[in-house]
């Protein structure tokens, strides 16, 4: 039996300046070695397989549970853009076109596989990931099963619950469980093609609205959350549960949380434990509230009180949730304040990395440093720092998330201004991984401070060697604190940005 994969990723930030273009899924699968199976820049078939084989990702797991089970995989496309604004329509239109064409050249199939984000918008099209369900369904008629994989921070809706046979979510987050996911999602695949399942989906979506840092499953609610959604799974009939606590920094109808219950043909179970989850959800509503650390609180601790590593979040210029990566408010601090020990990782800045291979390592260069995508994170820093490192940028990540896949930085410089050492990249990249500082000469458990641009995935490496982490209060497109934002397409009433419907309390 032959099944088919496509992927199109990216998560849209709608408060982000700068779209999301066809280049930018371009720039995705750059670093993907090609045999001449391409077709209009996006590899497919062997390309793909061949580069996430034996890797922790979604694919890593389908490629084993295939194998496992007997059955062939065709990839039709795989793209995917870091997290940005909204997704240019052209851009969409294309990736489509390509996924349906791909499909009506391919001579047979019995399944197909969707690896998804779940947060994708387009100018003209707020439920990318919905119309893209939609679409395949309509092109693969009713009798193929269609399994889709999504991110944890997918604001599903009822459109993709409809269209989809199954729908698997992330369950960790950091993300360190894809491999896994992938796994089980190929696995349901099969169960269903040999007749021994028949998915049976019930969704709900919750009037509640949360910020990246309280969705970490390592800490509470979420941990408590997830220990109950892996209880109901291990009952009869369960085939799964997926919490998705959604992306917030998407302005549109459907954003927040949601939960899905898969269960082998039994309808009444499916819909009274989703409305369980749900619920149980809705009683830790006031859980998720954020507390943010101003910069001065962290460096004062790490100077006076920390006997080993403090990191500092700023999630608020995460590239990973559509940040710029260019963001300069700690760096400005860290040097005005005349830190010791310190990183800050990552800048993206092109001009400046070349500028620092112009200069070259052991000499100093003076440039302006980031905020060059907008006036919303911070103005350019002029310094004249030391060129300590010139990098190809590339790693290998050493933490479950991703591990096995190259992570690629674009050409990448270290400057040491004083008691700070800066990684400047040329490309946005979410610092999650501890590889990406040690690839550069950067030991983190032999720094005092280190602020990473990241919300959360970071914990995945760095919670076990940092004595103290803390969310920094910083400005920025992907900031955790809703009033700062200004919501014009999302539902109403929801909570926490309105405590009751009108009518009073929450009705759903």
């Amino acid at each position: 039996m032959n099944i088919l994969i496509a992927s199109i990723k990216t998560e849209t930030n709608t408060f982000a300046s700068a779209p999301t273009t066809l280049n930018d899924f371009r720039r995705g699968v750059a670093s993907f070695s090609t045999s001449g199976e391409n077709q209009k820049d996006f590899p497919r078939g062997k390309d793909i397989l061949n580069h996430f084989r034996s890797t922790r990702t979604i694919t890593g797991g389908y490629i084993n549970s295939a194998e496992k089970n007997g059955l062939s995989l065709e990839y039709l496309i795989y793209c995917q853009a870091t997290p940005g604004g909204t997704v240019k329509q052209d851009a969409y239109d294309f990736l489509k076109g390509e996924l349906l064409q791909r499909m009506d050249e391919a001579e047979g199939y019995d399944g197909i596989h969707l690896d998804l984000h779940g947060a994708m918008v387009s100018e003209k099209t707020e439920d990318v990931e919905g119309d893209i369900i939609a679409s395949v369904r309509q092109k693969a008629g009713d009798r193929i099963p269609i399994v889709v994989t999504l991110d944890l921070h997918a604001n599903i809706t009822a459109l993709m619950a409809r269209e989809a046979n199954v729908i698997i979510g992330y369950d960790q987050y950091p993300h360190t469980d894809m491999y896994e996911r992938g796994m089980e999602a190929a696995d349901v695949m099969a169960s269903i093609l040999k007749g021994k399942v028949v998915p049976t989906l019930a969704y709900r979506q919750i009037p509640l609205i949360t910020l990246p840092p309280k969705q970490c499953t390592l800490t509470e609610p979420m941990a408590s959350l997830l220990a109950k959604a892996h209880d109901i799974e291990r009952k009869d009939k369960v085939i799964n549960v997926t919490l998705s606590m959604g992306f917030p920094f998407s302005d549109i109808r459907d954003t927040g949380v949601s939960v899905l219950v898969t269960t082998n043909n039994d309808r009444s179970l499916a819909e009274n434990l989703v409305s369980e989850m749900a619920h149980a959800i809705w009683e830790k509503r006031d859980e998720f509230s954020v507390r943010l650390t101003p910069i001065s609180e962290a460096i004062d601790y790490a100077g006076k009180k920390a006997k080993g590593l403090v990191v500092l979040a700023d999630g608020s210029d995460n590239p990973g949730g559509g940040g710029p990566c260019d963001g300069t408010v700690i760096l400005q601090e860290f040097i005005d304040n005349k830190v010791e020990n310190a990183v800050v990782a990552v800048i993206a800045d092109p001009q400046s990395v070349k500028q620092a291979i112009e200069a070259g390592v052991g000499n100093t260069v003076t440039l302006k440093l980031g905020g060059k995508t907008d006036n919303l994170h911070g103005k350019p820093v002029q310094i004249t720092a030391y060129v300590k490192l010139l990098s190809d940028g590339r790693f290998v990540p050493e933490g479950l998330m991703g591990a096995g896949a190259i992570g690629n930085m674009g050409r990448t410089a270290v400057l040491v201004k004083e008691g700070v050492e800066i990684v400047v990249t040329e490309h946005r990249l979410q610092p999650y991984d501890t590889a990406l500082l040690r690839s550069v000469g950067i030991e983190p458990t032999r720094r005092r401070l280190i602020a990473l641009k990241s919300a959360v995935h970071f914990r995945g490496t760095y919670q076990k060697i940092a004595e103290r982490i803390f969310d920094a209060d910083t400005p920025g497109v992907h900031r955790p604190d809703f009033s700062r934002f200004q919501y014009k397409n999302l539902r109403k009433p929801i909570y926490p940005l309105q405590q009751h419907g009108e009518e009073g309390p929450f009705r759903w």
